[in-house]
């Protein structure tokens, strides 16, 4: 009886031993986890097309992408705000994901303009922030609008209003931690796009409200524009939502591996000027600045300040490709200069000790050809806080 009591307790130990020892033989430990969105849903349709609503186009991508991901990393947990046609206020969205304790939120949607018969085009995806174009500001009211059919919106949003441009005044005061993160990600998706021959809109900032409550860094993207007939024709289909449902799930895989081994390395994308830096502010005599960017990675100039005081220059476009001085995408500006930052190269136009200047000087000459286009300072060779730039740039004058 002992003996037989000795082999059981034998068997329990080594039981338990191979368990502690090797638990992953068993069960794929969760390192990530992702939540998937897909927009509107239920008495919310969503941009209506000629054959199709924007609702059905963001769940099918979302499935599929969120199929992806469980098929092929079994340590990373899939989340959805919505897996039916049901609908789902913007508020609980954001409150699942923060629930989840996510390492990632993308919410997925489906452009439109007013002319059903447009030829407008391409995919885009977006991060929190001030909007800095008419043409954003646009995009985050059609999206936010889905709070007016919700009872108690005044109250829960704080009497936000998603028609009114002052009510986005709030995006100019935000200090988003995860700011830098949520641009990574942001920026791979959209060259995932383009390297799957979808139209590449760029990285862009706007006031989204299911990206203000998440705790974690989080992306809208927008898929295509459903009053485009081919492109809603390529929305609807099971090619064309499979297309880009592989596309953001690379871009997955990209960011989960850098972000889970410990590094955020920066990817190119074309004329998408990372929206971490300072939004436009007045001329400093007028106003102060009032948003911290995140932290800046040293990235070096060839020029050197002006006994050790902040250069400003406006940074038009990015590129993971040198380009010639003579270049057309410099839409005739010249002379354009460069920097290396995380291994992409950063043109920037003009260069002073003056941010008045260059504030001006973006405003006469840059804006009408960059709209994306925003100021960063030097010191020393050495990029630094923009905020801090204009608080020196004040105290010297």
């Amino acid at each position: 009886m002992q003996k037989r009591i000795f082999h059981i307790l034998f068997f329990a130990t080594s039981l338990l031993l191979t368990f502690s020892l090797f638990p992953q033989t068993y069960a794929a430990e969760t390192k990530f986890t992702v939540v998937i969105d897909a927009g509107h849903g239920g008495h919310d349709p969503g941009a209506v097309g000629r054959r199709g609503k924007e609702k059905n186009i963001n769940l099918s991508v979302a499935l599929k992408l969120g199929r992806l991901i469980k098929q092929n990393c079994p340590d990373t947990k899939v989340v959805y705000t919505r897996e039916k046609d049901v609908f789902i206020p913007l508020h609980r969205r954001a409150e699942i994901a923060n629930d989840a304790k996510a390492d990632l939120f993308i919410s997925i949607h489906t452009n439109s303009i007013a002319s059903r018969s447009s030829k407008v085009s391409g995919t885009e995806t977006y991060t929190l922030g001030l909007h800095r174009t008419e043409e954003n500001l646009e995009v985050a009211k059609k999206e936010n609008a889905v709070i007016l059919i919700e009872d108690d919106y005044k109250q829960r949003y704080a009497g936000f209003n998603p028609n009114s441009a002052e009510s986005y005044i709030i995006f100019e005061f935000l200090q988003d931690k995860n700011m830098a993160q949520s641009v990574n990600f942001a920026t791979a998706v959209q060259r995932c796009f383009r390297n799957a021959n979808r139209t590449n809109k760029g990285v862009h900032q706007a006031g989204f409200l299911v990206l203000r409550a998440t705790s974690m860094p989080s992306v809208l993207i927008e898929l295509g524009y459903i009053t485009n007939p081919t492109e809603e024709s390529f929305l609807l289909s099971e090619q064309g939502s499979s297309t880009l449902a592989q596309s953001i799930y690379r871009a997955f895989l990209n960011y989960k591996g850098e972000k889970v081994a410990g590094s955020t390395r920066l990817m190119a994308v074309e004329n998408a000027a990372p929206p971490m830096e300072t939004p436009d502010t007045p001329e400093v005599e007028a106003s102060e600045v009032t948003t911290t960017p995140a932290k800046q990675a040293a990235s070096r100039s060839n020029e050197v300040s002006p006994a050790g005081k902040p250069v400003f220059k406006i940074q038009i476009l990015t590129s993971d490709r040198k380009l010639s001085p003579k270049s057309k995408q410099f839409k005739g500006l010249s002379p354009v200069d460069s920097y290396k930052e995380k291994g992409i190269i950063k043109y920037t136009y003009g260069s002073d000790t003056n941010y008045n200047k260059i504030l001006r000087l973006k405003r006469s000459k840059v804006d009408s050809k960059f709209k994306d286009a925003f100021i960063i300072a030097f010191k020393d060779g050495v990029k630094m806080n923009i905020n801090q730039a204009i608080r020196e740039f004040k105290q010297n004058r």
